[in-house]
C-alpha cells in the first residue's frame, strides 16, 4: 500500500487538495483512504500561510520511481514551482511509505526521511495506520506520533 501526503498553503488550499486527490486517483491508482484535513503553521520556514495537509492511501501497482515522476507532474499542474527548499506552495506531496520497501537514492528516499519529527505528517498517518511499523525506525506510527518533538499545534481543518 502507499501512503502520500498532501499539502497546500496557497490560492484555495482545500482545492488544490481535491485536485490533488483526483489526479492520484487517475495516474496512480484507487485511493482506498484518507485521512481528515488537518491545518498547521508552515514547517522550515515559518512566515508563509498555513498549511492544509492530508494523507491518502492508495492501491498502485506502480514502482516508487514511477509514482515520483507522476507526483512532479501532479504538483507542476498545480502551479508548484521547485525554487527554494521549504517555500510556500500551491501542492506538496510527499511519498510516506510505498508497503515496506526502503530506497535510498540521491533522488528518492523511502520511508520519508523525515516523517518522524513532522506532526503535520504523523497526525494524519496515525489516523489511519497508528500500528503500521515504521520499516526503518522499528516502531509504530502511534509510537512516532507520542515521541515526536515538532511543537507545532496540527488541527482538524474547520473551514469550507
Amino acid at each position: 500500500m502507499l501512503y502520500l501526503s498532501t499539502g497546500s498553503n496557497l490560492g484555495h488550499r482545500k482545492n488544490h487538495l481535491a485536485e490533488a486527490e483526483a489526479e492520484i486517483a487517475k495516474k496512480i491508482g484507487r485511493i482506498t483512504r484518507k485521512s481528515r484535513i488537518y491545518e498547521t503553521s508552515a514547517w522550515g520556514i515559518t512566515d508563509q500561510p498555513s498549511y492544509l495537509n492530508q494523507v491518502l492511501e492508495v492501491e498502485t501497482s506502480f514502482t516508487a520511481f514511477d509514482i515520483l515522476g507522476k507526483i512532479h507532474q501532479i504538483e507542476q499542474q498545480a502551479g508548484r514551482h521547485r525554487l527554494q527548499k521549504w517555500a510556500a506552495r500551491t501542492l506538496d506531496i510527499d511519498i510516506l511509505f510505498l508497503n515496506n520497501q526502503i530506497i535510498d537514492t540521491p533522488n528518492l528516499n523511502l520511508p520519508h526521511p523525515h516523517l518522524q519529527d513532522r506532526n503535520f505528517v504523523l497526525v494524519p498517518l496515525c489516523e489511519l495506520i497508528p500500528d503500521f511499523q515504521h520499516p526503518i525506525l522499528q516502531k509504530k506510527i502511534h509510537e512516532l506520533r507520542t515521541n515526536c518533538s515538532d511543537e507545532l499545534a496540527v488541527s482538524i481543518y474547520q473551514g469550507y
